[in-house]
């Protein structure tokens, strides 16, 4: 007999006794009750600081590596409702693909296309933009593109920052005024150099560049992750979620 406890999300909590042959080493299915949310006048009433969608949606490709669904960024445009927007780092077009269907104008490249969104130059274009979203690599913890430019490929992580810090610096040129910048991004521990903590870095490049946080950091719940499918022989405290911080551009 193997005790399992779950909490119901829809308010009620019980216990309750699962018969295995073998008892399993974790728990299939834990759910937990998140706090209720205070009622406001917002849009999009659903959209707070824990966001969890375990429905990816009908957009990008799922296979592609680092691929977020795109449930956040309709909500996050559904939310501030821009006119114009950018995604300089698009993938496999997910952020397009939500643009598409609230018939939102967007401006995406990509380093797979030969646009470098960390160019020094900037981004080369005199478009400013309502909204930008923006889900930069992680260091090298997925390899995106052969490409020696690509983020991902930076020989050290002193390198990445210095890339990084221009790539926040031209969405920060690229934005209108007070405009919106949207970094999905999440810390992980690399084998090399240790705890990279990416979100910290990521604020203290946006505060560098002019901009402000307009908000809460939204903690997004990684679901349907390649690593959840995985064993792993070494002691780690496994990180389940990104922090999507959103900056804005002064008046």
């Amino acid at each position: 007999m193997t005790l399992l406890t779950t909490i119901n999300p829809f308010y009620a909590a019980r216990r309750q006794y699962i018969e295995r042959r073998s008892p399993p080493a974790v728990a299939e299915r834990i759910y937990a009750m998140l706090p209720q949310a205070p009622r406001t006048a917002s849009p999009v009433p659903h959209l707070t600081s824990l966001y969890h969608n375990a429905v990816a949606g009908d957009y990008g490709n799922r296979s592609y590596p680092g691929n977020c669904g795109g449930n956040l960024i309709k909500d996050l445009l559904l939310y501030f409702r821009p006119q114009t927007v950018a995604d300089p780092m698009t993938g496999s077009g997910t952020c397009q693909d939500v643009c598409n269907e609230l018939d939102i104008p967007c401006t995406s490249g990509d380093i797979h296309q030969g646009f470098d969104a960390c160019d020094q130059q900037g981004f080369r274009s005199t478009d400013r933009f309502d909204f930008i979203w923006a889900h930069p690599p992680y260091f090298r913890q997925k390899l995106y593109a052969a490409d020696p430019r690509d983020l991902s490929r930076a020989r050290s992580f002193d390198e990445f920052l210095v890339r990084y810090g221009q790539f926040i610096r031209n969405c920060a040129q690229a934005l209108a005024p007070q405009g919106k910048l949207a970094v999905l991004v999440g810390d992980y521990t690399d084998r090399e150099a240790g705890f990279l903590p990416l979100v910290y870095h990521t604020k203290r490049l946006a505060f560098d560049a002019g901009l402000r946080q307009h908000c809460t950091d939204i903690v997004r719940f990684s679901h349907g992750a390649s690593s959840s499918k995985k064993v792993y022989r070494s002691v780690f405290i496994p990180g389940l979620h990104d922090i999507c911080c959103i900056f804005e551009k002064g008046a």
